[in-house]
């Protein structure tokens, strides 16, 4: 099934997908696994960053959770946003970050802003209930003679990516800032990155790994690879749209200070999703808002194609495994 088709013959609203031959070491007697997921929130783009990722901790905090994840372009090291980070650390239970792009920004390093988060590995693995999960780190520099910001995973990543699988006999999602399916603006060797995924799941003799899921394009979508599922999670804060485009939706003063808002369609209300895997589905739940200011039809706006909506959108997704 390719990418139109997926569209066309499924619904933004709720789409159910299946996963032949999952199996779970999940124990029926346990709530299953639930997660919470937030993207691309952009502190240093987003003028009110703070007051969302305080109602995605707020929420958070309200659930049972086993754990909150960040997707990348969250923060860069500067002194000034170490308050932005105590937002994040003041929430109870594990938390864990993934590296995005725009984080090392101004001339940081991924060693600075890992060691500003508090972040130990750039890439590395953790299990709960049964379930494994893979953080990798989309953003070592590209083999020479490609240009443009570094968006690939190097040989020594992807071997420790194809040991990890190895080590693993548990079901696998794996997290990323740039998508491994869309090719226009992913991991620039994502094509050998599904090889491996794609290896360690025939090795297994079933779907070991079921799900890739990202963030950085800021967009609403999921499909289907091979078996493999891979889900886009929308940004927190808004959709890059660029300079033929900007239009000043807040005050002078919040333009002046944050440059870059004008360039973006914002959201009213932050998106963020929980994540529930249970022995029988995995579900995202939908999170849904409005744009701040004119839409892309009313800016005339194309939309990027049926693999990139440009949506103020969280949907409901549910995998049946």
């Amino acid at each position: 099934m390719n990418r139109r088709t997926f569209i066309k013959s499924t619904s933004l609203a709720g789409v159910t997908l299946t996963l032949p031959n999952a199996i779970f070491s999940l124990d029926s007697t346990r709530k299953g696994v639930e997660f919470g997921l937030i993207a691309d929130v952009h502190k240093d783009i987003m003028h009110d960053a703070d007051y969302r990722l305080k109602a995605f901790i707020a929420a958070a905090s309200k659930k049972d959770l086993d754990f909150i994840l960040q997707l990348g372009d969250f923060c860069r090291p500067y002194d000034y946003n170490r308050s932005f980070l105590n937002i994040w650390n003041s929430y109870k239970g594990d938390r864990y970050h993934v590296l995005g792009n725009h984080d090392t920004d101004g001339g940081f390093t991924r060693d600075q802003t890992r060691a500003f988060w508090g972040m130990a590995e750039n890439y590395y693995a953790f299990d709960k209930k049964g379930i494994h999960f893979i953080v990798l780190d989309g953003n070592d520099p590209n083999p020479k003679p490609w240009s443009g910001y570094n968006r690939y995973i190097g040989e020594r990543q992807k071997q420790w990516l194809i040991d990890d699988l190895k080590r693993t006999t548990n079901p696998t999602i794996i997290f990323s800032h740039q998508t491994l399916e869309l090719e226009s603006d992913g991991v620039s060797n994502m094509k050998e990155i599904r090889q491996i995924i794609e290896d360690a799941n025939k090795d297994a003799g079933y779907h070991k790994v079921m799900c890739c899921i990202s963030g950085h394009t800021h967009t609403d979508f999921m499909t289907q690879i091979n078996g493999v599922y891979y889900v886009q999670i929308n940004s927190a804060s808004y959709r890059w749209v660029g300079s033929k485009y900007k239009v000043i939706r807040y005050s002078k003063d919040i333009d002046k200070k944050y440059q870059w808002i004008k360039y973006t369609i914002p959201y009213k209300d932050p998106l963020y999703t929980f994540v529930k895997i249970k022995q029988d589905s995995i579900i995202i739940a939908s999170k849904k808002t409005r744009f701040v200011g004119p839409g892309p039809k009313e800016m005339g706006l194309s939309q990027p194609g049926p693999h990139d909506p440009i949506v103020p959108t969280i949907s409901n997704f549910k995998m049946k495994l």
